[in-house]
């Protein structure tokens, strides 16, 4: 409830939004733009953590404490290893390496796509139910790496969760727009932006949990 009502502020306290995105797919213009687009480089990847739809909701909000965590489900696990397949397979060029949250959900996605060894675990990704009093430190270290800049020919690519997105870049990414396993592509600098919503592995019926 608390959570809740700060983000309603946070969110109030934002200027007016543009439309809720919707989520895109190669194949389609708009996807196929997107895609092009991350081949060149210089952007930064949110990923949403992989499906975890019919796992039991988070209970101890211990970082550590897989058992009492929302995980993702075994089809969360083939579609985080899609994932890293179709970026590979689609030319999109990876920063090493991969930064993912601390929290089961984010932290195995990343290193079921990308690889344990290619994958830094930071605190700066933290799932916001788990920060506590270190929320506005989260919030910070989000900014920080959606923000700084990218080298050219690489793409940054962060595993997360998608309230702190919402936290900063506003409705636009709330509601429906962001499904478990898409990336938001976002124009780093101190006024980023969120260019849309890419799925490389959307599940049928999938992206939502009822936590």
């Amino acid at each position: 409830m608390i959570r809740r009502a700060l983000l309603l502020l946070i969110l109030l306290s934002l200027p007016a939004a543009a439309q809720e995105l919707v989520p895109v797919r190669p194949g389609t213009a708009a996807g196929d733009a997107l895609v092009a687009r991350l081949r060149e480089g210089g952007l930064v990847l949110f990923l949403r953590h992989a499906n975890t739809r019919g796992e039991a909701c988070d209970r101890s909000f211990r970082v550590g404490d897989r058992a009492g965590q929302r995980n993702i489900s075994a089809m969360g696990r083939e579609q985080s290893a899609g994932i890293g397949r179709r970026v590979a397979e689609m030319g999109i060029p990876v920063e090493w390496p991969v930064h993912a949250g601390p929290v089961f959900r984010a932290r195995d996605t990343a290193e079921i796509a990308f690889g344990a060894e290619r994958v830094r675990v930071t605190d700066e990704l933290l799932a916001d139910d788990y920060a506590g009093e270190r929320l506005e430190a989260v919030i910070a270290g989000h900014r920080r790496l959606l923000s700084a800049p990218v080298a050219a020919g690489v793409n940054r690519v962060l595993v997360g969760h998608r309230t702190p997105l919402i936290m900063i870049a506003g409705p636009a990414v709330g509601g429906r727009a962001l499904p478990e396993g898409a990336f938001a592509v976002v124009e780093p600098g101190g006024g980023f932006r969120v260019l849309g919503v890419l799925e490389l592995v959307p599940l049928p019926g999938g992206g939502f949990h009822g936590c």
